[in-house]
């Protein structure tokens, strides 16, 4: 079964950092892509940063500078590192693994970040 187990999550003020973590399961880690989504309320989910089998990365225009994404195989777990927090970075946030850049679908319960205003 597919686990896919966000954390890291919580309140943080304006430029501010929070790192975090997801840990996966069920699937071979190391030959999949992975990328961070994130979700505000009343809009759509969207792709943050990716990291491919082979750590290309890429990110979205709005974090480019800040957030870095990153993978440890032996550990199974993707990581993104959030630097320079912002309120509009407020969302819950979710990995998951991505398909030809499309996400697989294994959406679990993200982790809450908060930035302060």
């Amino acid at each position: 079964q597919v686990q896919l187990v966000e954390s890291g999550g919580g309140l943080v003020q304006i430029g501010g950092s929070l790192r975090l973590s997801c840990a996966a399961s069920g699937f071979v880690f190391s030959t999949n892509a992975m990328g961070w989504y994130r979700q505000a309320p009343g809009r759509q989910r969207e792709l943050v940063a990716s990291i491919s089998e082979a750590g290309v990365r890429k990110y979205a225009d709005p974090v480019k500078g800040r957030f870095t994404i990153s993978r440890d195989n032996a550990k199974t777990t993707v990581y993104l590192q959030m630097n320079s927090l912002k309120p509009e970075d407020t969302a819950v946030y979710y990995c998951d693994r991505l398909r030809a850049g499309s996400p697989v679908g294994n959406w679990g319960q993200g982790t809450q970040v908060t930035v302060s205003s």
